[in-house]
């Protein structure tokens, strides 16, 4: 029996995939516990909808992702921090700072998550940051930190 998945099954399938289940195992396992429903005509037209749908809202996202890493390829992010005589910042300059400096400074809200910072920036200069926009669109910024 053709069924459609609703949720993971271990050893049996992931979410939204088509398989064939022997039919005992599908009406008095699957189809009970709703893990899955029968793959008839509606419920097939109902999956090409989502998944048409989710392609969608994906390439709407890339498009978002790419035009947030232009804009951000022409911004210079400058940050004043409290500093010793050698360049040496007290404390650090975190992701977390960035981030807050960009919705602050540019209305632009970016995930701490995504700003890709190796380590705290520690020194007082130019550096550039690696930010994770979408999956395989990786964005650069460009952070002066200033002494005060």
């Amino acid at each position: 029996m053709k069924v459609i998945l609703l949720d993971n099954v271990k050893g049996v399938g992931k979410k939204d995939e088509i398989i064939n289940a022997n039919d005992g195992y599908a009406r008095n396992f699957l189809l009970p516990k709703k893990l899955a429903v029968e793959a008839n005509n509606s419920n097939l037209s109902k999956l090409k909808a989502k998944q048409d749908s989710r392609a969608f809202k994906k390439e709407e996202d890339k498009k978002a992702a790419l035009e947030l890493k232009e804009k951000l390829s022409k911004i210079t992010l400058k940050i004043s921090v409290k500093a010793g005589e050698n360049g040496k910042i007290f404390g650090g300059v975190t992701s977390k700072e960035i981030s807050e400096r960009l919705k602050k400074d540019y209305k632009i809200d970016l995930d701490k998550k995504k700003i890709d910072l190796k380590e705290t920036i520690k020194n007082v200069g130019m550096f550039t940051v690696d930010l994770k926009l979408f999956e395989g669109i990786i964005g650069k910024l460009r952070v002066s930190v200033v002494g005060e």
